[in-house]
């Protein structure tokens, strides 16, 4: 049994993703750690061509029986809902003792090690941050924060644990087998529980494992900062592009990066250099207008570069 694997969970929509990833990990992967990629039944043909070189196929219905065929959770399309399933349900194939979640939409950008992942030879780091910085941006705090909030706050109050703050991840979490083998025995099966009945309650798949790795310690908790950096809107991306920052930058806190498909699928498959491609909405034109005009005759020669740089390159 492998000490740690990487599990990518994925399906036909995401394969132009999945053929970018795959390459970053074959070139990064200097300890031979396994990849696991778990695609739906009907979509297995275009996946083959990546098996081998310490990379394996599964389908989810291998996985796990609980798998959803509605919008009965939460209106949710099922194949997110049975994405967030088979994470939670993967353990109990067991082909590893712990696992990191890889996302398809993410590459990496560096070599990366057993140790990247692994406290000590038993111990997974866990993925913990309380994202403040994301509380304090308003569009994100209305459009995701409030909600997301309300819900994981919802999973402490389930399964009893008080604690003021918000430890969790968004994703790219590291999940001990022992954890979740220790949340399906003392929480699921006592409670008459299924994964779908728990993302019923509420949908975050990795809030239900962090929040009962602290409510339950099966491990020692040894965290540490997220090691994929995620840009989840287009802002947050622009702005480190505006200053500078190259992925070699990027690579010495993180090991991988990932351009959240949630908002850039529209654009295409958009890497990190790939900061030309966002189309100005309306808005952002109209403001930008407007502080041309308004500044015209303060300082015409900067404003007009401005406006030829935005508009007529």
């Amino acid at each position: 049994m492998h000490k740690i694997a990487i599990l990518l969970v994925t399906y036909i929509g995401d394969l132009e993703y999945v053929d970018r990833l795959i390459p970053s990990y074959k070139l990064h992967n200097r300890d031979e750690i396994p990849l696991y990629i778990v695609a739906p039944s009907s979509d297995i043909k275009a996946f083959e061509k990546f098996v081998g070189d310490n990379i394996e196929l599964l389908m989810y219905e291998s996985i796990t029986s609980e798998l959803v065929h509605d919008n009965g959770v939460r209106g949710i399309r099922p194949g997110y809902i049975n994405q967030e399933i088979i994470k939670l349900a993967f353990w109990e194939k067991g082909l590893c003792e712990n696992y990191f979640c890889m996302d398809s939409d993410g590459e990496f950008i560096r070599d990366f090690f057993i140790s990247d992942f692994m406290y000590d030879d038993d111990t997974p780091f866990t993925i913990l941050v309380e994202d403040n910085e994301l509380a304090v941006e308003p569009a994100y705090y209305e459009k995701y924060w409030i909600e997301r909030e309300k819900l994981i706050r919802l999973i402490q109050n389930e399964i009893g644990l008080v604690d003021r703050r918000m430890l969790t991840c968004h994703g790219f979490a590291i999940l001990s087998c022992k954890v979740l083998e220790s949340l399906h025995r003392k929480y699921l099966l006592p409670n008459n529980l299924t994964y779908q009945d728990i993302l019923k309650i509420a949908p975050y798949e990795f809030s239900w494992y962090n929040m009962w790795l602290q409510k339950d310690k099966a491990i020692s908790i040894e965290f540490r900062e997220p090691i994929v950096k995620i840009f989840h809107h287009k802002n947050q991306h622009l702005e480190y592009l505006q200053k500078g920052i190259t992925l070699d930058d990027i690579a010495r806190g993180y090991l991988g990066v990932v351009i959240n498909s949630n908002y850039s699928r529209d654009y295409g498959v958009v890497s990190y250099q790939d900061g030309d491609i966002y189309d100005l909405s309306i808005k952002e034109v109209t403001l930008l207008v407007y502080k041309i005009i308004r500044g015209l005759l303060r300082k015409p020669r900067v404003l007009m570069s401005k406006f030829r740089t935005k508009f007529l390159r």
